[in-house]
């Protein structure tokens, strides 16, 4: 297992660091699974506080991961992926074509209102989830924790992350 150093961030007008379970679930599966919890915030549904938080992270040479709860909805405060995809390199098309797929089995339809969104911004990896406790689940222990376990067969994004430290 290679730990990986993770930044969690929280988007809601309305959690703070008492009430954020999505974030506190977050944060303990990827500890669980090994890694580091480098960085935890929470800000408010604007593009820029969003926006200027994430690029903070992924200018930081020893955060690698990204992973952000709450946020991509379509209520109009949502704007998680508007903040989000500008700062990508590039795109993970099929994360959040895997993880609408895999919510369908839980949520039916409901899934196609999720806009999670995955990339890779300056080296780092980046996945936006929903902010609900079950979504969070569902893209960590389905895509995510083994997307970053360098066992994974037959790949991974935790053996590429060297590569994706070139671009910095």
């Amino acid at each position: 297992m290679k730990s990986l150093a993770c930044a969690v961030l929280t988007v809601s007008d309305t959690r703070t660091a008492a009430d954020d379970t999505s974030g506190d679930l977050l944060a303990e599966l990827l500890e669980s699974a090994g890694h580091r919890l480098a960085g935890r915030a929470i800000e408010k549904d604007d593009v820029y506080r969003i926006r200027a938080r994430v690029s903070a992270w992924i200018a930081d040479p020893e955060i690698t991961v990204v992973l952000t709860t709450g946020g991509t909805g379509f209520t109009g405060r949502d704007c998680t992926p508007e903040a989000l995809i500008p700062l990508f390199d590039k795109t993970i098309e099929g994360f959040g074509e895997l993880f609408r797929q895999l919510s369908y089995d839980e949520i039916g339809s409901s899934t196609v209102q999720s806009r999670a969104v995955g990339g890779l911004a300056n080296g780092t990896l980046i996945f936006a989830l929903p902010g609900s406790n079950n979504a969070v689940r569902t893209g960590w222990e389905k895509i995510i924790e083994k997307q970053l376990d360098i066992d994974n067969r037959p790949c991974n994004f935790a053996e590429l992350i060297p590569r994706f430290q070139e671009a910095r």
